[in-house]
């Protein structure tokens, strides 16, 4: 029975996407040591384009093949939940911060307590994160950190280990992270303060409030003074402003008639809206457009050792044979598929037969032969002519006295990815000659991981018409 594989169904990455997971297969080669990526290389030679280009092929190929593409996909998925997470923590801060401002109504509204409330802490962390913008490269804060840190969580996949630190140099190189963490910190603070405002307004429309100032350093003159500069910038967009008189008479006591509690509440909203949304919701745009602007100026750093290594492979000089690097400490599992798109015609190949033996056999008509592959020349030049016109049914033929060693799997692998259709044929050993039964297991075996069907006998009827 034939069985088909079909490739991973992930969403087209973005360029962001492409540049972060290649940024992160550099990192895993530079702890692992290098990836097996023959296929890679090829795929991303055929594909063409300039050097950076070729690695990100490369790089997203390696990805869906070890399962860091689908990491990546994690990765994103837990940093929306983590991003839900923080919402939800704004808008119950935000609540938090109007109920503590105005409290449950039975006692007068200190004003000033009221403005430290809703505007303290928020001004607060504002000077901090203007300071760590000019005196830091990482102005991330707690809460970009915190929202790092839960999305690597929330992803729950042991591939995603190195994408967060290969996002954060990635973007460190060109100072971006200041910029894409700020309009996350931005953000909430913004949603923060507007559901403060939201939920204040609703209090001050279902209760009545009054409003008091009380100091004991500070005369009425003061307090007149420094209510009215604060109110000054909201009163030009047409936020109420307490006049002296009314200042100075809520000194005393909350003043009872209705204009009073309507020029305060106003006041304290012109104020909120003023000195806490406003600035919030221009930073926000000027991080916006900075993360956008050097998003698109991002680009990989080919002068790093790792890519520096890819540039023979990727844009070669010449062709080298033989092997290029030692075995990686952990081998990939090669996986069969197919290649159904503009399939047509029948094809037999055969990997590494001895000399001897008598090559090839007699072919029903239609049915093209490739030869024998025993050189990587021979194998990349026929695994790019498949790709070019790739087979509806190929048969390969492999001798099952030789080991099944790594090569020769990868090979199959990449030569059923290039058909519509494939089978493995066991060749018979020659007269005389008996086969290990041993290491027929393992051909077996091997076969069966792939998920290629094989047979001992040649299937030319299934080659020829499409049956047997």
């Amino acid at each position: 029975m034939e069985h088909r594989v079909s490739p991973l169904d992930h969403p087209t990455p973005n360029r962001l996407q492409r540049l972060w997971l290649s940024e992160s297969i550099r990192l895993r080669e530079e702890h692992a040591g290098p990836l097996e990526d023959s296929e890679a290389n090829r795929r991303a030679q055929a594909q063409g384009g300039a050097l950076d280009e070729r690695i990100q092929t490369r790089a997203w190929w390696l990805g869906e093949r070890d399962g860091q593409v689908q990491a990546l996909q994690h990765w994103l998925q837990g940093a929306r939940l983590a991003g839900l997470l923080l919402v939800l923590l704004a808008i119950l801060s935000g609540s938090g911060l109007a109920v503590a401002a105005l409290g449950d109504g039975l006692r007068p509204v200190n004003v000033f307590w009221a403005l430290g409330s809703l505007l303290g802490l928020n001004l607060l962390l504002l000077l901090g994160w203007a300071l760590g913008l000019l005196l830091s490269r990482d102005s991330a804060g707690v809460l970009g950190h915190l929202w790092l840190w839960l999305s690597a969580k929330l992803a729950r996949d042991a591939q995603a280990a190195q994408l967060a630190p290969a996002l954060l140099l990635m973007l460190q190189r060109q100072r971006l992270s200041r910029w894409g963490l700020g309009v996350l910190v931005q953000g909430f603070w913004l949603l923060t303060l507007i559901t403060a405002l939201l939920t204040l307004l609703a209090l001050l429309a279902t209760r009545r409030y009054g409003f008091v100032w009380e100091s004991t350093l500070l005369g009425g003159d003061s307090f007149i003074a420094m209510t009215q500069a604060i109110g000054s910038l909201p009163a030009l967009l047409g936020f109420s402003l307490p006049d002296a008189e009314l200042i100075r008479a809520s000194g005393d006591s909350a003043l009872a008639n209705e204009s009073a509690r309507l020029s305060w509440a106003g006041w304290l909203v012109g104020v909120l809206v003023v000195y806490g949304i406003l600035p919030r919701l221009a930073l926000l745009l000027l991080c916006l457009w900075r993360w956008r602007r050097g998003c698109a100026a991002l680009s990989l750093d080919l002068s790093l050792p790792g890519y520096s290594l890819l540039r023979e492979r990727l844009q070669p000089s010449s062709e080298r044979l033989g092997v290029c690097d030692a075995a990686p400490a952990q081998l990939h599992q090669p996986q069969a598929g197919n290649h159904s798109e503009g399939s047509q015609g029948a094809l037999l190949v055969a990997i590494e037969l001895d000399p001897q033996r008598s090559w090839p056999p007699v072919l029903p008509k239609g049915i093209g032969d490739a030869g024998v592959i025993d050189s990587r020349e021979q194998r990349n030049q026929l695994l790019d002519q498949l790709n070019r016109f790739p087979p509806a049914r190929l048969l390969i033929a492999c001798d099952p006295r030789r080991s099944p060693d790594r090569g020769s799997l990868a090979l199959l692998g990449e030569l059923a990815r290039s058909a519509a259709a494939t089978r493995i044929w066991l060749l018979p050993p020659p007269p005389g000659e008996a086969l290990d039964s041993a290491r027929l297991g393992d051909w077996h075996r091997a076969l069966e991981q792939l998920q290629l069907s094989y047979s001992d006998s040649a299937p030319f009827s299934w080659l020829e018409h499409g049956h047997d």
